[in-house]
């Protein structure tokens, strides 16, 4: 069974189709990457799933329950958690604040308990800070040691994407969306991004959907391709099928003139 089904899934604007009809799966422990040009759907589709946008006609299933009309706070709290395009990190928090504020979503003390500092709220504090450490330990020396109580905005670019990875996988998710992660790096920071994205699927067992512009990053770590075309799936499969598609290929540079000239 699927970790992820999107089944007919469509998302209208008035008369604007910005998804139409789209059947999508994700299986556990799969990197899935979806592509196409800018407009094509594809953080539409991330915004339908974690409860964004609810779409028009269609259902979305993630351990075989549908989601649909759930809020975005109780579709993470199911386990699905996701990054942005554009980088939302609480800047003036600590790098190890910015993890831990995404744990307490699962913290059962009370706000007396954690006024009064009595015994559970300190044990799960312990936890948190834990947790919080364990996972930015995975990224290396990247976000370890004095870093952690560094605020955010001190960051480098680069870091500060590996931060918002971590604060996601805070909610412990079995599903994570990752929104362009590789944007705006320099070449060796994306072949970096590619290496993590495999890693977080081996060593943590989570699966993977990813939006990404940079073929590269496609290439070396998709088990699956799907690419979009103004919101509908044009094409599925292999990285080498998607990418030598003909519907890709038009989507992506147009039609080929002399295909043009004899149609």
């Amino acid at each position: 069974m699927s970790l992820l089904e999107l089944d007919q899934v469509s998302l209208t604007f008035g008369g604007l189709k910005a998804l139409w009809e789209l059947d999508l799966h994700v299986d556990e422990r799969e990197i899935v990457s979806v592509i196409g040009p800018n407009g094509a759907g594809k953080s539409t589709v991330f915004n339908v799933i974690t409860g964004v946008y609810r779409p028009t006609a269609g259902d979305i299933r993630f351990a075989g329950d549908s989601i649909v009309g759930l809020r975005p706070h109780r579709i993470t709290s199911r386990g699905i958690a996701r990054t942005f395009q554009s980088l939302r990190l609480f800047l003036n928090m600590s790098v190890k604040e910015n993890v831990k504020s995404a744990t307490y979503g699962h913290t059962k003390a009370s706000p007396p308990e954690s006024i009064l500092r009595l015994p559970r709220a300190r044990r799960e504090e312990r936890e948190v800070d834990a947790l919080a450490e364990q996972l930015l330990a995975f990224f290396g020396d990247r976000l370890q040691g004095y870093r952690w109580d560094q605020p955010a905005y001190s960051l480098s670019y680069a870091n500060r994407r590996r931060l918002e990875i971590a604060r996601a996988l805070a909610t412990r998710p079995q599903l994570l969306l990752l929104d362009e992660p590789a944007a705006g790096m320099n070449p060796r920071e994306t072949h970096e991004v590619t290496e993590l994205i495999v890693r977080l699927r081996d060593e943590l067992g989570v699966a993977i959907l990813v939006i990404e512009h940079d073929m590269h990053v496609v290439a070396g770590c998709s088990e699956r391709v799907v690419a979009l075309d103004h919101g509908v799936k044009i094409a599925e499969g292999s990285y080498e099928e998607v990418a030598n598609h003909h519907a890709v290929v038009e989507a992506y540079l147009g039609r080929d003139p002399e295909a043009l000239a004899e149609s």
